[in-house]
């Protein structure tokens, strides 16, 4: 397992994190999350990925019970702020006006919450979610710095951010001399938006990229066929929240295209999804991606995609088949000017 440095800064993350959107406390049960985070750490994953959003709270409670006891200074935990938090078992309108956003308010509150649930003093890297159209960018970078300040968290970054809203906080990061160093875009073969705009300014300002949906939710394992049933048990199948997340990459056209794919992958004696994981990490502007699981087997299986070499003639027939399928418009990468638009 490789360690890069995340952009600019000297903090070493593991090429392949491990990140528990849509499983822990969602689809899988605790004692299975806990051997998933074993299993990432038996293959060298040292950093981990969440957020207080994910399952309501619950998966950073899951993921402070799997990394309890482990030495801390070997660990980089990351989570996140932006989305609603509500009370245990309240709908999803019921959370209060100041649980989301990026207000001072939200974000001391929701970073002392996190550290609470991971049983941890600090976290190492706080990325803000979403950016957040209505409140000013200067009020939430202060509050950050605050908590750098502070010691409760080592650097910060973004997901989801636009590139002049990047460069907007960075600049301001760089004035409360405080650690910008991350953004976590989605990205992989066929969701390449970040591409155009906001790779080049990440790279001009020393910022990492640690990307999350490298297997487009599981749709590039080829698992998913057109005209066929879902799997049963697969997350195009979880009513909690991943069949909604799903629904946009289930189109026939598109499963067919990946088909094809699958087909060349199998021509060249690899596995559709090492290829799509082991492309993403090769791209030169990505330091990191984000992988999940629902069985400890599936995190062995994906750091193997580590080892498989692409011929460049591959990845340029890889090209060619996925054709117009592929996501290129850099407006896709925005953030809700309006909290309702989440749901």
């Amino acid at each position: 397992m490789e360690h890069p440095r995340l952009g600019h800064s000297g903090l070493r993350v593991s090429r392949l994190i491990y990140g528990n959107w849509l499983t822990h406390a969602s689809q899988v049960e605790a004692e299975r999350a806990e051997a998933c985070v074993r299993a990432a750490l038996d293959a060298g994953i040292t950093t981990f990925d969440t957020a207080d959003t994910y399952a309501n709270t619950e998966a950073e409670k899951v993921l402070g019970k799997a990394l309890a006891g482990e030495r801390r200074e070997g660990l980089v935990i990351a989570t996140k702020v932006f989305w609603p938090t509500r009370p245990d078992g309240a709908p999803q309108d019921q959370a209060g006006p100041n649980d989301h956003g990026l207000s001072r308010k939200h974000v001391t509150e929701s970073l002392h919450a996190s550290l609470r649930r991971l049983g941890t003093d600090y976290v190492d890297l706080y990325q803000c979610h979403r950016f957040d159209h209505d409140t000013p960018l200067e009020e939430t970078m202060e509050a950050l710095a605050d908590l750098v300040h502070a010691g409760k968290v080592h650097y910060v970054g973004a997901s989801e951010w636009t590139a002049d809203q990047l460069r907007r906080g960075h600049a301001l990061a760089r004035e409360l001399r405080i650690p910008f160093v991350s953004n976590q875009p989605q990205y992989n073969l066929l969701w390449r938006v970040i591409e155009p705009e906001v790779v080049p300014t990440c790279a001009a300002l020393g910022i990492g990229q640690v990307v999350w949906s490298p297997l487009a939710q599981g749709v590039l394992t080829g698992k998913y066929a057109p005209g066929q049933p879902l799997p049963e048990g697969s997350r195009a199948t979880d009513a909690a929240g991943g069949a909604a997340m799903m629904k946009h990459l289930l189109k026939d056209e598109l499963l067919a295209t990946v088909a094809r794919l699958a087909e060349l992958a199998d021509q060249a004696g690899v596995p559709l999804h090492h290829l799509a994981l082991k492309w993403v990490v090769e791209q030169p502007t990505i330091t990191a991606a984000i992988i999940g699981a629902s069985r400890p087997e599936q995190v062995a299986d994906n750091v193997r995609a580590l080892a498989v070499e692409l011929d460049p003639a591959l990845v340029a027939q890889v090209d060619e088949v996925l054709g117009d399928s592929v996501k290129r418009d850099p407006s896709l990468t925005r953030s809700p000017h309006r909290i309702a638009e989440f749901g």
